[in-house]
């Protein structure tokens, strides 16, 4: 939640508890920030370059005004959600107490519709470097080039710019077989089969249902969409890793992902979302 923010020409200090930029950013939950230095990163929203830097809880913001603050990062970051009130909600047993202390500084993103859609296609049976390196040659193929600083940046290619796309074109960014889903998804969208931006305003598994008819997405990579970019925090997406956590942690046994979803439902409610990011960043990390 909000505490102090100074406004400075081309930056902006905010005195915050509860936000860690590493924890933020590199929980799985996006692909396109990264670490300059410690504390320090540089990231591309759309058409906007980001520069952060954390010293404790004072976070600068630089090469962004007062309006874009408001309008765009005050969102995408949930800076007017209380996390502390969130944490105390969720907290009820050791584990997650032990979770939430540990990554207390994760916040969950509303990242775009679009671009989270294409990260977590390319996410499946893939790892955190990898999976960045294909993001970065598919937005230096397709997107828009920016410089900041010196260096160049590149927007997330929209779907209209890749209309008519075909693997041959999709060669250069090595994304293997992920190539012809990211052709069903361009297609799919463009030619409205799934209305991607108004997903946001279903139920839940109205829009789950939606995502599952693009080739390439199934329950957990929908999930993850529906997290990371729509605010649908009642979902908790089950790979491989938080479903052996969850059941070395709680049920002590192995259990389908049916039981899983059903338990999370129960334990956490519509803050599911938020449970699953603690407990994945606190397992892979601690255990």
């Amino acid at each position: 939640m909000l505490k102090e923010t100074s406004i400075h020409k081309n930056q902006i200090i905010l005195q915050t508890g509860y936000f860690d930029l590493k924890q933020t950013f590199e929980c799985g939950q996006c692909f396109r920030w990264n670490e300059v230095e410690q504390g320090h990163y540089i990231g591309l929203v759309k058409d906007k370059v980001l520069e952060m830097y954390q010293v404790g809880q004072e976070i600068s913001f630089y090469n962004t005004d007062e309006k874009d603050f408001k309008d765009i990062w005050v969102d995408y970051f949930d800076l007017n959600r209380n996390y502390e009130e969130l944490i105390e909600e969720i907290s009820k047993e050791k584990i997650m107490k032990a979770a939430t202390e540990y990554g207390k500084g994760i916040r969950i993103l509303c990242q775009d519709e679009w671009e989270t859609l294409i990260s977590f296609i390319i996410s499946a049976n893939n790892n955190i470097p990898r999976i960045k390196k294909i993001l970065e040659r598919f937005s230096k193929l397709f997107g828009q080039k920016m410089c900041y600083k010196g260096e160049e940046y590149y927007t997330f290619p929209t779907p209209e710019s890749l209309q008519g796309i075909t693997e041959k074109d999709l060669e250069e960014i090595k994304s293997g077989y992920r190539a012809k889903y990211i052709i069903d998804a361009v297609q799919k969208v463009n030619e409205s089969q799934v209305d991607l931006y108004n997903l946001k305003n279903l139920e839940t598994g109205e829009a789950r249902k939606e995502l599952l008819k693009i080739k390439g997405i199934g329950p957990k990579v929908a999930d993850c969409i529906l997290l990371f970019s729509m605010r649908k925090y009642s979902c908790y997406p089950i790979d491989v890793w938080i479903r052996k956590v969850t059941e070395k942690l709680y049920f002590k046994r192995e259990c389908t992902p049916k039981e899983i979803q059903k338990f999370a439902e129960d334990m956490w409610k519509d803050n599911a979302g938020f449970a699953q990011q603690y407990l994945f960043y606190y397992a892979r990390n601690q255990l």
